[in-house]
């Protein structure tokens, strides 16, 4: 099996998804009733009424921490498929992955410095 028709493979196959995520969407849309009123909105806890206002702000430091994790944790990722063909990649790979790591130490301490692990 060739390049080009293990590509149009995996496009058919991304497109076959789309397709049936929207069309059960748009299904959902047209055959689910919703009516929305004033019981449905309310906040529910055990049964018991809440008392004072249901929705606190969180500080934006929990985001920064959030999303400074998930960018982490997605170029961890990134290094351990790496690391798991190292022996066989080429040296152009283990110098793109170097300069990976490198953008990434670059980010961690800008992110330091600025005070986003404390």
């Amino acid at each position: 099996m060739s390049y080009l028709t293990t590509g149009v493979i995996v496009w058919l196959f991304a497109l076959v998804v789309l397709g049936v995520i929207v069309l059960t969407l748009v299904l959902n849309r047209l055959l689910g009733g919703y009516r929305a009123d004033a019981e449905k909105e309310t906040p529910f806890e055990s049964g018991i009424p809440p008392t004072g206002d249901a929705r606190v702000p969180f500080p934006m430091r929990y985001y920064l921490v959030a999303v400074s994790f998930l960018i982490f944790e997605l170029e961890a990722a990134f290094l351990f498929a790496w690391a798991v063909d190292y022996w066989r990649s080429p040296p152009l790979a283990t110098w793109g992955a170097l300069a990976f790591i490198f953008i990434l130490l670059l980010g961690l301490i800008y992110e330091w410095r600025k005070g986003g692990l404390s």
